[in-house]
């Protein structure tokens, strides 16, 4: 029933987009033969874009936050190349009834504003469409209908909403106070996504709902939106303030969309997220007989106490475990998790050697057609199957490494928990195979274990 009443929601059962005085009337119901939703997706405009201001309006009086933002994945949702390039096969794939799904979270204003229609190109949207997820985008947010699919309503004619109480008045906007602004519910509205078959695709915000963190009252806002003592405004007070940078694990693969300096911050950003994420832990024997064959247990950690490792879009990210076993003189007696020509894990993915990295541990997802065969999209896909670690939850695998009579000793084995947001075949099968250089490899953690050889 739970999925069943999401999917009515996703195909259009949702309630127009109300303003706080509750006097608008739905708008009138047109069938043209396309997925809509009357909140996120209206089959007539609900606003108008231009009604919307830009984010460089907003930069005169906080300089540092607009400066934060414009580097963020929340500027740059909408030119991203990967973004796009889904689009428009999603596009292709479905003839264009769903041409509006997608972009109801990474332009709410041009969604909404009537700018996404079946076919449209993003060559000829508006610039404020092209602002993604603008400043006006969250700030002109009275409430919330739902915590997934854009669930957002948004009142263009409203005041600026924020977390703090205004120092100042000023003559540019009124500003009210919201707490909804330090709610894991308003990251949810578009963090949180269900497919238009209603199947659950990206469950962060469910995931943080029953995690030790929601518990301990830290919000989404408290990691990825730390606060900062400065001043709010260019003239006024230090005060705490959230960043505007939404710390994650993605960066730009648009060039110059960033200076180089700002992509190395990007960078120690994510790297800095990551390096609390996760532990990996090695027990092997510390001895073993010439010729035997003796196990390794791994234990992966998730450290994170708010959702799950992986989350969000877990069917595109990569973590795994590489380990491997060499004896005294380096020869390899025992490898997983190490990556082909191509740079790709040796899985169902692989070009090279498909299905030939039989023992490899690998957190995630995977998505699944009617057949039960392994599809790269969500629209094609009729089951989603997760193996991702909860919160605080730790899971166990064992291997095993072979040995040979003149084995030389001591034996190594050392292991390191790998992850990359975006996988090498997905970038080439979308035509962005020169992107895959910049899709860094991290490693979030490593153990190392010492194996004697004993008598014979």
């Amino acid at each position: 029933m739970w999925t069943a009443a999401l999917l009515i929601a996703c195909s259009g059962g949702g309630n127009p987009d109300t303003p706080t005085d509750g006097t608008a009337t739905p708008p009138p119901v047109v069938d043209d033969g396309n997925l809509h939703d009357a909140l996120s997706m209206p089959q007539v405009p609900t606003h108008d874009p231009a009604s919307f201001r830009s984010a460089k309006t907003c930069q005169t009086c906080h300089p540092d936050h607009y400066g934060e933002w414009r580097t963020s994945m929340h500027a740059y949702a909408m030119v991203d190349p990967v973004f796009q390039a889904l689009v428009r096969l999603r596009q292709v794939d479905l003839a264009g009834t769903e041409d509006q799904f997608c972009l109801q979270c990474h332009t709410a204003i041009g969604t909404r504003g009537g700018e996404i229609v079946s076919g449209f190109s993003f060559e000829e949207l508006s610039d404020i469409t092209m602002e993604a997820i603008t400043c006006e985008s969250c700030h002109k947010v009275s409430g919330m209908q739902r915590d997934y699919n854009s669930g957002h309503v948004l009142d263009p004619d409203g005041p600026i909403r924020g977390p703090y109480v205004s120092e100042m008045v000023n003559p540019f906007h009124e500003s009210v106070q919201s707490d909804l602004f330090e709610s894991s519910e308003f990251c949810g509205g578009c963090h949180d996504v269900i497919e238009s078959s209603g199947l659950d695709l990206e469950r962060p915000y469910r995931e943080w709902q029953e995690s030790p963190a929601a518990a301990e009252e830290q919000s989404c806002q408290d990691c990825h939106m730390p606060i900062i003592r400065r001043p709010s405004v260019w003239n006024g007070a230090e005060r705490d303030s959230r960043s505007h940078r939404f710390v994650g694990v993605d960066v730009p693969l648009v060039d110059g969309w960033v200076t180089p300096e700002e992509e190395a911050e990007i960078r120690a950003g994510t790297e800095a997220l990551l390096a609390t994420a996760a532990g990996i832990t090695l027990q092997a024997p510390t001895e073993v007989s010439p010729g035997e064959t003796f196990d390794v247990t791994v234990t992966v950690l998730n450290k994170i106490p708010a959702h799950n490792l992986p989350t969000g879009s877990t069917f595109i990210r990569q973590l795994w475990v590489e380990l491997t076993a060499r004896d005294a003189d380096g020869n390899v007696l025992f490898v997983t998790g190490d990556l082909d020509a191509n740079g790709d894990l040796r899985d169902q993915w692989s070009e090279l050697d498909r299905y030939g990295d039989h023992d490899l541990i690998s957190l995630g997802s995977s998505l699944v057609d009617a057949s039960g065969n392994p599809v790269l999209f969500s629209w094609n896909a009729s089951e989603h199957n997760s193996n991702a670690l909860s919160p605080l939850y730790d899971r166990t695998a064992t291997l095993f490494v072979p040995t040979a009579a003149d084995t030389a000793t001591p034996i190594t084995v050392e292991a390191r928990l790998r992850f990359r947001a975006l996988p090498p075949y997905l970038l080439r099968a979308l035509g962005l195979g020169d992107k895959v250089g910049a899709v860094t490899v991290h490693d979030l953690a490593t153990d190392t274990a010492e194996v004697a050889l004993g008598a014979p």
